[in-house]
């Protein structure tokens, strides 16, 4: 399997949130491919510049080493970003634009977007995961 973050995903692994940490962990012993947005990288970084969070600009620039940014350099992402816009839209439903850039990207590459927003759930096609929810 290969993953796309969400940038709620994202704080949470520069918060050291355990259950979030330990799916990562996981998920990277077995090998599988891990993505970040350019959009979970612009939200990412300006919150993190907005209250001077030292320690962890240090660590969001390690963690951006660790795993790739994927770009909106393709006209496919901006098609289903449409898409899924105009099918929110008609169903008289609204997300951020945002959160339709990263399903949009998540969609297009095939991957599987982990995320704690429930508002993703409106978004059909979309492969979700959330790694905040422990299995029981």
């Amino acid at each position: 399997m290969t993953y796309l973050l969400d940038s709620n995903i994202v704080s949470y692994i520069l918060k050291k949130n355990t259950i979030v940490n330990n799916k990562l962990r996981q998920v990277n012993l077995r090998g599988e491919e891990i993505f970040i947005s350019c959009i979970t990288y612009y939200e990412v970084k300006r919150g993190l510049l907005a209250v001077n969070a030292t320690r962890q600009l240090a660590d969001f620039n390690q963690f951006c080493r660790d795993y790739a940014i994927l770009f909106l350099d393709d006209i496919n992402i901006i098609e289903q970003a449409c898409q899924i816009h105009i099918d929110l839209q008609r169903r008289g439903l609204k997300i951020q634009e945002q959160d339709i850039l990263i399903a949009a990207t998540a969609i297009t590459r095939g991957l599987i977007l982990v995320s704690n927003d429930s508002d993703l759930l409106r978004v059909q096609g979309l492969t979700l995961e959330n790694w905040v929810i422990t299995e029981s």
